[in-house]
């Protein structure tokens, strides 16, 4: 394969997921040396990708907007690591550095993501009915053993408790008209 920058052959193969599709870029030596995918903490495919052929650790090399400025040169206290270090390595020195930079930090999420607060993966009433419906079958079950075993008395609690969480789920059926 030859390098997706010059005519070179590849030796370098690289694959990320960028704006929810798979890139993949192939490069020789040297291109990767020039982009920087030789150093661990200035390299992202996104920056090669979208960035072109700007330096690879400088701001305006990467797809991401720049880290907001008004730490000036701030530090975090416990690592010593510098906001224009985060900028240029794009990643904490420590876990304190969260702490330290939070509100550049939530500017940035705020700005990739649709808010800085992570509200989960499923739909707010789907546990609720997922839970209801396991009560469901757990209950069918266990009147199908008190049919089984004759205990007819207990069959009939667990119906009418059956009745009661079917009704709850089942939407109510508006009202018939009554026409004069």
């Amino acid at each position: 394969m030859k390098c997706d920058f010059c005519d070179q052959k590849a030796t370098v193969f690289l694959t990320q997921l960028v704006e929810g599709q798979m890139k993949k870029v192939c490069l020789c030596d040297p291109c990767a040396k020039e982009r920087g995918v030789t150093d661990p903490t200035g390299f992202s495919l996104a920056d090669v990708l979208l960035g072109g052929v700007a330096a690879p650790n400088s701001p305006e090399s990467s797809g991401h907007p720049p880290l907001a400025t008004p730490g000036g040169g701030r530090k975090c206290p416990a690592c010593g690591f510098s906001l224009d270090d985060l900028r240029r390595v794009r990643r904490f020195g420590c876990s304190e550095c969260y702490t330290a930079f939070s509100e550049e930090v939530s500017q940035l999420i705020r700005g990739l993501h649709h808010g800085a607060s992570h509200v989960g993966k499923v739909p707010a009433g789907l546990v609720a009915l997922h839970i209801r419906h396991q009560r469901l079958d757990a209950l069918r079950s266990r009147l199908e053993e008190a049919i089984s075993s004759e205990s007819y008395e207990q069959a009939a609690s667990i119906r009418d408790e059956i009745r009661n969480l079917t009704a709850a789920t089942e939407p109510a059926q508006p009202a018939t008209p009554i026409v004069p």
